[in-house]
């Protein structure tokens, strides 16, 4: 995946990407399996390709403050009643990717490859890869309203 500003890229390779990058995903894929999550297709390419990076930015964004997050779905063990109850309510299914600001927060992503935060709200940071630039440079998600 690139299309990232030159920035991005450079973070990302700082926490460890790399273009082509295989992380092995059964062991989350079998983890949530067990309580009703299913890993769909973009969960998987995301974490093969994500998972196990943890992207350590801090300082002014674009919209928010730069804030860390670790791509870990054991992360977010625990609260798939938040993404089963979350994914219903807008209507796609949210996988966990991890927690943003050290636990803060939540990430999910969804069947069409969009990143949310996921908390007793949810925001979306848009589709892939635009989703991770957004993450990196500190734009604000856009907060989804119930109904």
């Amino acid at each position: 995946m690139s299309g990232w500003s030159p920035e991005v890229h450079e973070v990302l390779e700082a926490s460890g990407w790399t273009p082509g990058r295989k992380a092995d995903t059964a062991r989350w894929r079998s983890m949530f399996e067990t309580v009703g999550l299913a890993m769909h297709d973009a969960a998987e390419a995301f974490l093969q390709e994500f998972g196990g990076l943890t992207v350590n930015v801090s300082g002014p964004g674009i919209s928010c403050a730069r804030t860390p997050f670790a791509l870990d779905p054991e992360l977010a063990w625990g609260e798939d009643d938040r993404f089963a109850e979350w994914g219903e309510s807008i209507g796609h299914r949210l996988f966990p990717l991890g927690e943003l600001d050290h636990g803060r927060f939540f990430l999910g992503i969804d069947e069409m490859g969009v990143i949310y935060l996921v908390e007793t709200w949810i925001a979306s940071f848009g589709p892939m890869p635009q989703a991770l630039e957004n993450l990196v440079l500190g734009m604000a998600p856009r907060r989804i309203d119930e109904g």
